[in-house]
């Protein structure tokens, strides 16, 4: 949620960040105009209320012959109070559900427009080329008996896998490795729920235009989680905690994404899957902090690139393409090599205190609080297998693993079954 204060002081900062993000800038006017008309109620409230209490002191004072007639003036008064109350209250419902529509207000420098608007910051490495044709992980995948998506989806249907053998070594791996240097950089390791509650969902900001990506036990009133960066959010909701350093998590879950109006895109393999598993750092700062953490998130991201031996590209994604609660976005996407281009990998988000004012997370400052800021980041997940397999295979179907990764796996090449 965005200030209240930034809304009537600078009402014309948001209107602009909508805009580059392609959202509804109507969404401002009408919430200024629900904040004035909550203001006026409240004030005409308390002021009716104040009579009301002095009222009631005259009530209590007047001589017998006067009460019968205070009385009921009292019964009026009281009348038109609990009114006035529930205008004001309802005045506000509308002002938290107008802001609660009002994407996070974008950093400057974020490019505007939408998914194709993005600016390439960086390339690192060189493109992998092969003097054979190249196999796409899930021929390999087959070949080497690591990726099963036929008996996946026997199982439980489309976009479901069993990752076996080397390839369910290899996954774990991935996350142990990025669970290692979470740990050298001062993340608290941490196995999250996968289910949540409305309120924690909503407060991420996963409820928006996105909600047709989430999973609901409407029995259970629950959420499946796409991200741990849920429940890290909600971690310390309605807390006070102290940020002077950045409170740092790695947290390991599975996901769930039903993919919703993706249909014909990536169905092959498991780039674009139900269910996988990831390894996301998540960190709450001091607002002024979370600019130069959102750096060192990136560089993490980097180094299990580099670790993995993969050719790679950083962007920072445009205003359009951020998602509801990130001001800035960072993707750093791999290269494919049977697809001839770049794929997101991984991507990280400075959340500013987006999240934080929704979910009440705050610190102490001069004695008043305010919210912290939060930035997320994923640090592995299932899809670099998809790198990782494609750019590592050799011409007879095995695949090299890349030597940071071998002591988790035990072995330096896959060979084919059989």
């Amino acid at each position: 949620m965005i200030d209240i204060n930034l809304l009537r002081e600078n009402p014309e900062l948001i209107k602009a960040s909508q805009t580059a993000r392609g959202a509804d800038v109507s969404l401002v006017d009408k919430a200024i105009e629900a904040d004035k008309t909550r203001r006026a109620k409240q004030s005409e409230f308390e002021s009716l209320r104040a009579e009301q209490n002095a009222h009631g002191k005259l009530v209590a004072q007047a001589p017998k012959e006067q009460k019968q007639e205070l009385v009921a003036q009292a019964k009026e008064l009281s009348t038109k109070v609990k009114q006035l109350e529930a205008e004001a209250d309802k005045a506000a419902e509308l002002v938290s559900e107008l802001m609660m529509k009002i994407d996070n207000v974008i950093l400057d420098g974020v490019p505007p427009g939408g998914e194709d608007d993005f600016v390439v910051i960086k390339e690192v490495g060189q493109k992998t080329d092969f003097s054979f044709e190249p196999k796409d992980h899930l021929e390999l995948g087959e070949l080497l008996d690591i990726i099963d998506t036929e008996r996946g989806a026997k199982v439980s249907g489309a976009r479901f896998y069993f990752l076996k053998g080397a390839g369910a070594q290899l996954e774990l791996a991935i996350m142990n490795m990025g669970l290692n240097l979470a740990v050298e950089n001062g993340f608290t390791p941490a196995i999250t729920p996968t289910l949540v509650r409305p309120e924690t969902m909503a407060g991420t900001g996963f409820l928006g235009e996105h909600s047709s990506e989430v999973y609901y036990l409407e029995n259970d009133e629950l959420y499946l989680t796409g991200t741990s960066e849920v429940a890290l959010a909600g971690l310390h909701a309605d807390e006070i905690i102290d940020p002077e350093q950045p409170i740092r998590y790695a947290g390991w879950s599975t996901c769930y994404r039903r993919e919703a109006g993706s249909h014909g895109k990536d169905t092959r393999g498991i780039l674009r899957v139900h269910q996988f598993n990831k390894l996301e750092m998540f960190s709450y700062c001091h607002p002024d902090q979370a600019e130069q953490e959102h750096e060192r998130l990136l560089g993490w991201q980097e180094q299990m690139l580099q670790a993995c031996e993969l050719p790679y590209r950083v962007i920072d994604v445009a205003a359009g393409d951020l998602g509801s609660s990130a001001a800035k976005k960072y993707d750093v996407e791999a290269w494919v090599p049977t697809q001839g281009k770049y794929r997101e990998l991984t991507s990280t988000s400075n959340c500013t205190t987006f999240q934080a004012r929704r979910l009440n997370t705050r610190f102490k400052t001069d004695g008043k609080t305010q919210p912290v800021a939060t930035l997320n980041g994923t640090l592995a997940t299932t899809r670099w297998l998809v790198a990782i397999l494609e750019n590592h295979q050799r011409e007879d179907g095995s695949v090299y693993i890349p030597k940071a990764l071998q002591p988790f796996v035990g072995k330096e090449i896959i060979e084919p079954k059989g």
